[in-house]
């Protein structure tokens, strides 16, 4: 009786996980744009690195597989692209208001399905070609570039900016890198690599210029590992209940959480063209994950790809 309530139920309950994550996930970005008013970026990078390789390890170790995978050169890709996609969406949100700096990286599966063609052989369609021109138009309209709408500044900082978008790349990137590991490849394993990989890469960088975090700013690195640990098992709990379309449409809620933040916290009020602009985005992301779908051939890669991984390609 319970389940048949659920399915039919106006707001089911995968549908409530969703929307939970989506909040969770807002909450993290605030608390690393929070953390980033004292602390360099790649040192929050680090903070979240090291909570997420203890949790992944217990994980692994709980699953009874082996930590190191077979295919060990895919999985140290995969975890070198998360790295450089997380530096970059976390640098981008201490530069940039947080809904830009949101919206700008949600832009990635415009870029995957142009890599997924090229590195997959998935087919793109020229509807599919038209949905992420738009998207694209939709970046144009947040970011506004002084050399396209003139102006003596541009309205956003180029570099956060430029950062933003290389993030969104290097982050469709690590999601097609998921998708070939998962063929032969531990979820957990893929996931644990993430970590594994973002702790060293970060300790170099981070040596240099680090600075002590105050009391308060240990809770707050804290928070960014425990709200990161949290949407991933609510996002989790929403993909197997939820078909992925459905499932992707409330998770870009998030978008209106960071906006809320963004008023409530920093005073920053997005204007009529990034609102343009993150329609445009949203709409077009949207199409490309839901009816962009893998070749033929690919259709095994999808399946094999497991819903406890969305939380975790999307950065």
């Amino acid at each position: 009786m319970g389940s048949g309530f659920e399915r039919n139920n106006i707001f089911p309950l995968g549908m409530r996980y969703m929307l939970a994550s989506a909040l969770v996930f807002s909450l993290m970005s605030l608390l690393v744009k929070v953390a980033g008013v004292g602390l360099p970026s790649q040192e929050i990078v680090l903070a979240r690195g090291i909570v997420s390789l203890v949790l992944s390890y217990l994980l692994v170790r709980q699953a009874g597989v082996s930590l190191w995978g077979t295919r060990r050169g895919i999985l140290v890709l995969r975890g070198s692209l998360g790295f450089i996609a997380l530096s970059c969406f976390y640098f981008a949100l201490t530069r940039l208001p947080i809904a830009e700096a949101t919206v700008l990286h949600y832009s990635n599966p415009l870029f995957v399905a142009l890599i997924a063609a090229w590195a997959l052989r998935e087919r793109l369609s020229i509807a599919l070609i038209v949905v992420i021109v738009v998207g694209f138009l939709g970046v144009l309209l947040v970011t506004r570039p002084a050399f396209l709408f003139g102006g003596a500044a541009p309205r956003l900082d180029p570099l956060g900016v430029g950062v933003a978008l290389v993030g969104a790349v290097v982050s469709a990137g690590a999601y097609v890198t998921v998708r070939k590991a998962s063929r032969t490849e531990h979820p957990l394993v893929i996931v644990f690599y993430f970590p594994l990989i973002t702790v060293p890469a970060s300790i170099p960088m981070v040596v240099p210029d680090f600075v002590w975090p105050r009391s308060w700013e240990w809770l707050v690195l804290l928070g960014v590992g425990v709200t990161t640990q949290i949407y991933q098992v609510l996002m989790t709990k929403g993909l197997s209940l939820e078909p992925a379309g459905r499932a992707m449409a409330v998770g870009y809620s998030q978008i209106l959480f960071v906006v809320l933040w963004g008023v409530l916290f920093f005073g920053e009020y997005p204007d009529a063209w990034s609102i343009v602009g993150a329609l445009l985005i949203i709409a077009g992301t949207l199409v490309v994950a839901t009816r962009g779908g893998p070749a033929p051939g690919a259709a095994h890669t999808e399946r094999a790809a497991p819903p406890d991984l969305a939380g975790e390609i999307r950065r």
